[in-house]
């Protein structure tokens, strides 16, 4: 993680500082345990508690030394504590530490990447209303298709973001699990009592069998959410950055005073908001194959996952986390040109009403392979003729065939140029969308 794509509530959960405090935290509620259940004394808890402090310096001296991170924070505490220090980690084992600090850093990372999903779809939700009926045209294969509304558009995506926040909510309760069974995960030496308290106070389920780890498919099935948010972000970016092409420039991303977007050309403007996103959102997925290759581990346990999760854990959520804000913010301030939708829809003279103009030749008694042969051979002339073309290029063309005009009279076929007909079930998606 490098500063420049990191906001500070999201980096704050993987500092030295809030890992260390969470496994002080794990280690004092389980002696809190053991003090209610009397394996230990009733009060050393307490008294650990009043006691306890830890220097991430120090710790990093000491792991130089013993080559065991959990051992040298223990270590560490011990200094400043008395003989209650004994009483820490008693039939614990280092994966009870680390496997349910990761889960409460995982948890806390979640919420924080609900709320900039939630961010992103506000805005996709008021930019789509504010242009529920602003037609622009769709295109399929980058060409242009039939019309669409801009609203319409950024309604898709929402529906979208609304689906990974599920996604996105299930990922954080199925990750949020507590394991203190101790060596080989079969409490031989820790009552099970101990976990579930811990697993309370920390608002953690309990794993049902954890094998001294938590499984990893939990873990793979986290990253996996993230990599399908990380690529709906890189689709809506896509989209933005294709409609800003120049040629295009139906929507842009905010300019600000005083910004340049080139060093040897001042005229420039470029996506590159947009673009730091489809990046963004290729770092996130590249945590998932590694995640996945996590589960299978040896037997009981290895610690095989845990170099991998080191740096998975706070790269892909700090990343995540960063491109849902800075997409959110992308859409808040789009600058969107419906002149410039209006002149695009314009460009091809009226070819998008093509399929309008075979249906009814069908309806009219042709078969669908003449209609279609029909409506080409005109929209392949108009397609072939130099720009611009005229708003009714089409339908001139097919007013002139005496073939289509045997099926179809004028009023016939300017009832199929009425683009208003393509709008008409807007309300009805919008409806299924936004309710």
């Amino acid at each position: 993680m490098i500063p420049r794509y990191s906001r500070p509530e999201m980096a704050a959960i993987w500092s030295p500082e809030s890992r260390y405090g969470i496994w002080l935290e794990i280690e004092i509620l389980a002696m809190e345990a053991m003090g209610e259940l009397g394996t230990i004394p009733k009060d050393a808890a307490a008294a650990y508690r009043k006691q306890a402090k830890f220097d991430p310096a120090r710790i990093d001296e000491i792991e130089r030394e013993v080559k065991h991170d959990v051992i040298a924070f223990l270590t560490n505490v011990a200094e400043h504590t008395g003989p209650e220090s004994r009483f820490a980690h008693q039939g614990m084992t280092s994966s009870d530490v680390l496997d349910t600090c990761l889960s409460v850093q995982l948890a806390r990372a979640s919420d924080l990447l609900i709320t900039g999903c939630e961010r992103v779809m506000a805005a996709l939700k008021q930019r789509a209303i504010e242009h529920k009926r602003t037609p622009c045209i769709g295109r399929s294969h980058g060409i242009h298709a039939e019309p669409t509304t801009f609203g319409l558009k950024l309604a898709g995506h929402y529906a979208e973001f609304a689906r990974n926040l599920m996604r996105l909510r299930t990922a954080r309760a199925e990750i949020a699990t507590c394991a203190i069974s101790g060596a080989v995960g079969t409490f031989a030496q820790i009552d099970p009592r101990v976990e579930k308290y811990v697993a309370g106070k920390l608002g953690l389920a309990i794993e049902p069998v954890s094998t001294q780890v938590i499984p990893r498919d939990r873990h793979a099935a986290f990253f996996a959410t993230l990599g399908v948010v990380a690529a709906g972000i890189e689709r809506l970016a896509t989209e933005i950055r294709h409609l800003q092409r120049t040629e295009v420039l139906e929507a842009e991303e905010y300019f600000e005073p005083g910004q340049k977007g080139s060093s040897a050309m001042p005229h420039k403007r470029n996506p590159v908001l947009t673009e730091n996103l489809c990046g963004l959102a290729r770092l996130v997925r590249s945590a998932v194959t590694p995640a996945l290759e996590n589960v299978a581990l040896w037997h009981e346990r290895d610690i095989s996952h845990s170099s991998v999760e080191r740096g998975i854990g706070p790269d892909a959520t700090i990343h995540l986390d960063f491109a849902l804000h800075r997409m959110a913010g992308v859409i808040e301030r789009l600058v969107i040109y419906p002149e410039n939708m209006a002149r695009n829809l314009a460009l091809l003279g009226g070819l998008h009403n093509s399929q309008r103009v075979m249906l009814a030749l069908t309806q009219a008694g042709l078969a669908r392979e003449d209609a279609y042969r029909l409506v080409q051979r005109s929209a392949m002339a108009v397609w072939q003729s130099p720009a611009p073309r005229a708003e009714n290029a089409l339908l001139s063309r097919l007013q002139a065939d005496a073939e289509i005009a045997a099926k179809l009279d004028v009023t016939g076929l300017a009832a199929c140029f009425d683009d208003a007909h393509h709008f008409a079930r807007v309300d009805e998606i919008f409806t299924r969308v936004f309710g």
